[in-house]
């Protein structure tokens, strides 16, 4: 049955309804009266007054006002009392959040929300109810500190946070994570593929392979390491992690949350390292090359030497003498020879003050071609310069010198005995803007699937030559790299060699 208080004519059984209410309802229920003198009267209160305000019903003087004045907190009089003349004066809702301060309870936070109402004597009526809404702001306070000192956390962190709606298929990014993509505006980027379409391409395949493994539930977390383009349209490394936190009755993913890390210079480091450790590899061969020819020959060459004076000493004949004299300069030429070989390249890789300039690159070629001609005129080698007038490139003169020549020398000394040498020099622009120098000859060529690898090593030789002894292409790769250039090759047997210097612009 509904019980309308509008149509019920039985006033005991409304009497009665209205006092079951009341004793259930915490609030203190009340109308006070405004008269046009600006007298205030009580009405009605309910008797929750006591608890809620700690006034005695019974004995609740007849300036319940001032009783109640008493109780507001100083520093929220001011705006209980404008709320209230703008509600009386506007004839309007009257709502507001206030502080107490009760005999026993001490601090409590209340809520008032009341009617007006204009009689037509001129009389303002208010009907409302006051609240005790102390644990409410309690627990506001602590949400509103849980919050700031997650946004503190937030913003000191070096990780940024994503939450990704894949029902709504919206992504959140925090303020950190904004920012280490360089963008202003969440708006902007709220699809969760416009971040695929930042991720580095290289990266793409493991990342979308990483994310799917975790979605598919083989993996308990998602984590990825990828570069993404920031807005300046450079890239950045980004340790990415994530976890869904939610799925439906299937197992799909509805929501993911996770974080991002800005790892770029961890990155750099790491790539240092790399090429740190690569350079130590790359000077341990050295060292190796370095420890055989030692080991091999020099101790070769000293014991030829004690061989020839063993020799001496047992057949005193003055021809004998004479003979093994001979085989001993030639083993001491030899051994002067390997000593200053590794001399020059001991000189090259323990010079850490080269001294570097802008060369003319046309007129160090020209240079080496008159060099070839003057040493040797009956050379009958057709030499081309194609390298433009202005080229210039970051090296050491001598360097220079010395690489330009033993690369034509050496297509020179090789060249096919069934056709006159050609040695063609020929400038390039790399991909990544590097300037590059190829030298082609029409000799023998090399089997570079033969000696590739063994190329530009010590004292090793490709083609039965009398002058070949294995040591200029060591030291030219040795000059270039010492100019942070590197030195790679192209060759056919019986064709020919492509030579290529890319340089560095370092000064």
């Amino acid at each position: 049955m509904v019980f309308d208080l509008y149509e019920n004519e039985d006033c005991n059984n409304v009497n009665d309804f209205y006092k079951k209410l009341f004793a259930e309802i915490p609030d203190l229920i009340f109308q006070f009266v405004i008269d046009v003198d600006n007298n205030y009267s009580f009405p009605l209160f309910s008797k929750s007054i006591e608890e809620l305000f700690e006034l005695n019903s019974n004995d609740v003087p007849n300036d319940i006002k001032s009783a109640i004045a008493e109780r507001i907190h100083p520093s929220d009089y001011k705006l209980f009392i404008q709320s209230f003349l703008k509600a009386k004066t506007e004839i309007s809702r009257w709502e507001v959040e206030f502080r107490g301060i009760l005999p026993e309870k001490g601090l409590r936070w209340f809520k008032v929300s009341s009617k007006s109402e204009l009689c037509a004597d001129g009389k303002v009526n208010f009907y409302g109810h006051l609240s005790d809404i102390t644990d409410l702001k309690d627990k506001e306070l602590k949400l509103l500190i849980s919050e700031e000192r997650f946004q503190f956390a937030l913003e000191a962190s070096t990780t940024g946070i994503w939450d990704w709606n894949m029902l709504t298929n919206k992504v959140f990014y925090s303020s950190l994570s904004l920012r280490i993509l360089e963008v202003e505006s969440a708006d902007v980027f709220d699809d969760p593929e416009r971040w695929d379409q930042i991720v580095h391409p290289e990266d793409l395949p493991k990342y979308y392979s990483d994310i799917q493994e975790h979605f598919d539930n083989k993996i308990p977390y998602y984590e990825n390491y990828h570069r993404v383009m920031t807005s300046s349209g450079n890239y950045k490394w980004i340790l990415d992690r994530g976890k869904v936190i939610v799925r439906d009755e299937n197992g799909k993913p509805l929501r993911v949350i996770g974080t991002h890390t800005d790892i770029s210079a961890q990155k750099e480091k790491e790539l240092e390292l790399v090429k740190t450790m690569n350079l130590y590899s790359e000077q341990n061969s050295r060292l190796l090359n370095f420890s055989h020819i030692v080991s091999h020959n020099l101790s070769t060459q000293a014991g030829n030497i004690k061989a020839i004076l063993d020799f001496i000493d047992i057949d005193e004949k003055k021809e004998t003498i004479i003979e093994m004299l001979m085989h001993l300069r030639t083993v001491s030429n030899d051994l002067n020879d390997t000593i200053l070989n590794l001399n020059q390249i001991v000189q090259i890789q323990g010079n850490i003050n080269i001294i570097v300039k802008p060369l003319s690159l046309f007129g160090y070629i020209n240079k080496t071609i008159s060099t070839i001609k003057d040493f040797n005129s009956e050379t009958k080698a057709n030499i081309i310069n194609n390298v433009p007038e202005y080229v210039t490139v970051n090296f050491n003169p001598a360097y220079l010198e010395s690489v330009l020549l033993n690369f034509v020398t050496n297509a020179i000394r090789y060249a096919h005995p069934k056709r006159s040498p050609v040695v063609v020099f020929d400038y390039v622009i790399e991909k990544d803007g590097a300037k590059a120098l190829k030298i082609k000859d029409n000799g023998l060529g090399i089997d570079l699937e033969k000696y590739g690898n063994l190329l530009f090593g010590m004292y090793k030789t490709f083609h039965k030559h009398k002058d070949a002894r294995g040591i200029g292409l060591y030291i030219t790769r040795n000059q270039i790299e010492a100019m942070n250039g590197k030195v790679f090759v192209e060759s056919e047997v019986g064709v020919g060699t492509i030579f290529k210097i890319v340089f560095s612009d370092e000064l």
